[in-house]
């Protein structure tokens, strides 16, 4: 039986809040919402499985696995004691042309999960800084191989793959960049597989849509000139925009397209990876196997901070002689105790059968969301595994979008803060189309998927009232 937390008593009902407004500056916040007076900063003090629960004792379904990483719920004592042991005995040792015993086991176990010969892992502490370390890699290994002029990247519109300045330019949202421009040259963009959005001649053939798209990046190779374009990146199913898988055929003919014009294909599963997509890598699942994998957030579970790159043995082929040598890397990248947490968080996932789990209850998941398409508001669910994205509108038969002004007053005015008021931590996003998007820890069930459900429905019924 688990106990309900007590609110957090301290001088001034919001003593924490006003610290945080006073001192932390949060990531990806508009601030101001902090001192006009219209909000506090919301203090989460706890978790448990799939709930979080904040300083003043209110209870909310973690609706978004932290940020699409708590993949086994809160409260794992097994993981925490494994870092614990950890820090004991070996608290910290770079991989600095040195080794511990955690970090050989961890690159062995994801180079066993990896799909073709992914088996050379280079450790990053988080997502952004995997999705560099591929395109430094691809970049070298072109120009140690003979083809120097190979430096560019093609990647995805709407698409978000990290905050570092490379990881920055290969993102396709104009307006996560703009107040960091000029960024690192070379990436272009190519567009994306919203089937929702599709245009009209490809709207009631998912294949030929896929097909199409896909051809976009072979159309902007040979625009590039293929002697220049280095590698593609994509997500399986990507995130901002609000969950687009891929169409049928599109990722085989992707990797058609990368091997004929030479150019490496790196699937960043930062966030498909580790059971979000039911398997341990979402590209093991959709059948193709790319040059290089990007992974963090779920590969600890959020436990600990820890990423990834795991590439191919023929990237990693000419690094095995002579003086090469990849001049890269992280002080933290592959660190005992985020190593530890990995380790345990893996061994649960094989122990509970999370993985099977996922299989057998992402169908109930999603007949469950599509019960909301009653709703004027939504005009289109999408997703895969427990991982999806509700697209809202405001015309369901012409599919017209929100402007700017209702997305600003629905989304940001309303939606985000009315989802947490009535106790569902999930995302409410415009980059893109508005979206909600769902992706809760991976031990739910039909109880939180009807309980997600009852929540949204709620408040969207109350959001289409302000449009």
């Amino acid at each position: 039986m688990t106990s309900t937390p007590q609110p957090i008593t301290e001088p001034g009902a919001d003593f924490m809040a006003d610290k945080a407004r006073d001192h932390l500056w949060m990531a990806f916040t508009r601030h101001s919402h902090y001192y006009d007076g219209s909000g506090h900063v919301p203090i989460i003090v706890r978790g448990e499985g799939a709930y979080i629960w904040d300083d003043q004792g209110n209870r909310y379904l973690d609706g978004l696995a932290g940020l699409f990483t708590n993949q086994l719920g809160h409260g794992r004592k097994e993981i925490g004691a494994a870092m614990a042991k950890q820090a004991e005995e070996l608290a910290f040792f770079p991989t600095w042309s040195y080794a511990h015993p955690r970090a050989i086991e961890l690159a062995e176990k994801l180079a066993g999960y990896a799909p073709g010969d992914l088996n050379r892992v280079f450790f990053t502490t988080g997502g952004g800084e995997a999705v560099e370390t591929a395109w430094k890699l691809a970049k070298q290994f072109f120009k140690i191989t003979g083809k120097p002029t190979k430096h560019k990247v093609i990647s995805r519109s709407i698409a978000y793959h990290g905050t570092p300045q490379g990881a920055l330019a290969i993102t396709g949202i104009p307006e996560a960049k703009a107040a960091f421009e000029p960024l690192v040259p070379g990436a272009i963009k190519v567009p994306n597989t919203n089937f929702y959005r599709a245009a009209e001649e490809y709207r009631h053939d998912e294949k030929a849509f896929g097909l199409w798209a896909a051809e976009r990046i072979a159309e902007a190779i040979e625009f590039e000139g293929a002697n220049t374009v280095a590698a593609v990146f994509l997500e399986p199913v990507q995130n901002s925009g609000g969950c687009f898988p891929p169409p049928p055929g599109y990722l085989e003919r992707v990797r058609e397209i990368c091997d004929e014009y030479d150019v490496i294909l790196v699937a960043d599963e930062t966030i498909c990876a580790f059971g979000r997509i039911g398997d341990m890598f979402a590209m093991n699942r959709f059948g193709v196997t790319p040059d290089i994998i990007t992974c963090a957030k779920g590969l600890t579970s959020g436990y600990a901070p820890m990423g990834a790159m795991i590439a191919s043995d023929r990237l990693f082929e000419p690094f095995k002689t002579g003086r090469n040598t990849f001049l890269h890397g992280f002080t933290w990248g592959g660190h005992p105790v985020a190593a530890a947490a990995a380790l345990a968080s893996l061994q649960i996932f094989e122990d509970e059968g999370v993985l099977q789990h996922v299989r057998d209850n992402e169908g109930a998941f999603r007949q469950t969301l599509e019960k909301l398409t009653d709703l004027p508001i939504v005009g289109d669910i999408r997703g895969a595994g427990y991982f999806y994205g509700i697209e809202l509108v405001k015309d369901k038969v012409t599919r017209e979008t929100l402007n700017d002004d209702e997305s600003e007053r629905v989304l940001r005015g309303f939606l985000s803060k009315a989802l947490f008021d009535a106790g569902l931590y999930c995302r409410a996003d415009d980059r893109g189309d508005p979206v909600v998007q769902l992706a809760p820890p991976l031990i739910i069930g039909q109880p939180e998927f009807d309980e997600i459900e009852g929540i949204l429905r709620s408040v969207l019924t109350e959001a289409w009232s302000l449009l």
